[in-house]
């Protein structure tokens, strides 16, 4: 399946980065400005970029499809309203699985996105969120290690 990863080392225990991705208000911190997350297989994963617009720029009825405690996170995403058109429907909906593990005295995270469409509006809303996951994984380093998480991203 056609998909990319995205990995960065994170100086914090295990423990701290799957909480920053499982509770709406750790998330808030690194990610997006407003969440809704259900922390358990089936529960919602859903990150609002504009804060009380919940009908643009989110993942809005995105659930969480895989939950292995402090191991693996996996749910499915939608992509920034430029790019809704050939990614927010149901049926053409992209997943994201982030995978934990330690790494000397602090965590490794892999983020692998995939399910991507093969049209050239694909190829642009692939190559934008490459771009995006590494802005995110950079401020969920940053939140961890140093308190000052960035949110992302606009288009």
């Amino acid at each position: 399946m056609n998909s990319f990863q995205t990995e960065i080392e994170i100086s914090a225990p295990r423990e701290w980065v799957w909480w920053a991705w499982t509770h709406s208000e750790r998330i808030t911190k690194w990610f997006a400005p407003e969440a809704y997350l259900e922390p358990r297989l089936g529960g919602a994963f859903e990150l609002y970029f504009t804060p009380g617009n919940h009908d643009q720029m989110g993942t809005k009825g995105c659930i969480i499809t895989l939950w292995e405690p402090r191991e693996r996170l996996g749910f499915t995403w939608k992509g920034p309203d430029d790019f809704a058109s050939v990614m927010n429907h149901e049926d053409a909906l992209t997943y994201v699985l982030v995978t934990l593990s330690d790494k000397g005295d602090g965590t490794h995270v892999s983020v692998e996105h995939f399910g991507w469409g093969q049209t050239e509006e694909w190829d642009k809303a692939k190559a934008w969120h490459q771009m995006a996951w590494t802005h995110v994984l950079s401020s969920l380093k940053k939140e961890l290690e140093t308190g000052t998480g960035e949110l992302c991203c606009a288009p």
